[in-house]
């Protein structure tokens, strides 16, 4: 969720929205990898996590708006997310989509974009 060179991405006028996903490789952490990244999102600064998936998307999310994310949306799956995101995406929010591979977010990106949205 960073640039670079470390800093966060800024939204000139708009939302930053991070689109994230389950992270399907994580064994015994995972619970708590999810809830750091719901943490992290808020020290970022960030104005609405989608978290995308099912029980390890719900700690994230929970995690997120414990810490202090204003908005939050949890979704099951990627269609719609990108659904949820159409309708609501402001011509300047700056949009982040991560999660593992498997996830396929990239899919969510492609919708977004007005690309054919691929699978593996």
């Amino acid at each position: 969720m960073t640039e670079a060179g470390g800093e966060t991405t800024e939204a000139a006028d708009g939302r930053r929205i991070a689109v994230l996903g389950e992270m399907l490789e994580l064994g015994d952490e995972a619970v708590e990898a999810h809830r750091e990244i719901g943490r992290f999102a808020a020290e970022s600064g960030v104005d609405l996590v989608v978290a995308v998936g099912g029980d390890l998307a719900k700690q994230l999310a929970l995690a997120a708006g414990a810490a202090g994310v204003p908005e939050i949306a949890l979704v099951g799956d990627n269609a719609t997310a990108a659904a949820y995101l159409d309708s609501i995406l402001r011509p300047d929010d700056v949009v982040l989509v991560k999660a593992s591979r498997g996830g396929q977010l990239w899919q969510i990106a492609q919708a977004l974009t007005g690309q054919a949205v691929t699978g593996l």
